[in-house]
Order: structure tokens, then C-alpha cells, then sequence
């Protein structure tokens, strides 16, 4: 009996995952030849950076990559209000590890297993 509840645990903590990842936004910004005798080098970055293409970088939890399709970022951390969690669990995010997982309210140590 306690490795079907072990085995439980595994799957909703990846199926929590999935939930977390789907919760993720990301944006796309199409890089765009304005002079096709000087095409662009690299793409620039919401902070007006020039980025070389095929470099990735993270900065505040948001994962960036340019190719020479365009500007791709995607926000590693899920949005707090769009996570459904139960009512004796909460999400607990830690933007300097750019993490997060869902605990019970009475034991942050404890994550939240399925009922």
C-alpha cells in the first residue's frame, strides 16, 4: 500500500509540473529586415540589449533566446493567480532560484500530496 501512495505522489508532482509549465507565458517577437543590404546582427531585448543570434539568457526569471527567426521568452515562474491549488496547499515561489512548488499551508516543508 505504500508504494501505490508513493507512486501517486510521483505522478502528481509531475503532473503538478506540467500544470506549472502550462502556466508559463511566453512571447514571441518576429525579427524584422528593415534594410535587407544591412540585415540585422542579433535581436534587442525588452531592456534595448543587442543579443547575438543563437545566445540564450535569464534574467528576473525570464528565459530569452534569438535565432534569426526573432525574440523568444518565456516567464519561468507561474502566474499566482492562474494555479489551482486546494485549499489547505499554496504556491510558494522563489524568484532567486526561479522556482516554485505547491505546500501545505499548516507545513511549508511538506509539499502537497493528492487527496
Amino acid at each position: 500500500m505504500c508504494f501505490i501512495n508513493e507512486a501517486l505522489l510521483h505522478v502528481f508532482v509531475c503532473l503538478l509540473g506540467l500544470v506549472v509549465l502550462c502556466h508559463s507565458d511566453c512571447t514571441f517577437e518576429e525579427l524584422v529586415t528593415k534594410d535587407v543590404n544591412n540585415p540585422p546582427k542579433g535581436c534587442v531585448d525588452h531592456d534595448g540589449a543587442h543579443k547575438d543570434f543563437d545566445s540564450e539568457w535569464v534574467r528576473d526569471c525570464v528565459a530569452c533566446s534569438c535565432t534569426h527567426d526573432g525574440l523568444s521568452c518565456c516567464n519561468m515562474l507561474p502566474d499566482p493567480t492562474e494555479v489551482e491549488v486546494s485549499d489547505e496547499c499554496e504556491l510558494v515561489v522563489n524568484k532567486q532560484e526561479c522556482s516554485s512548488k505547491v505546500v501545505l499551508k499548516s507545513d511549508k516543508t511538506k509539499e502537497c500530496s493528492p487527496n
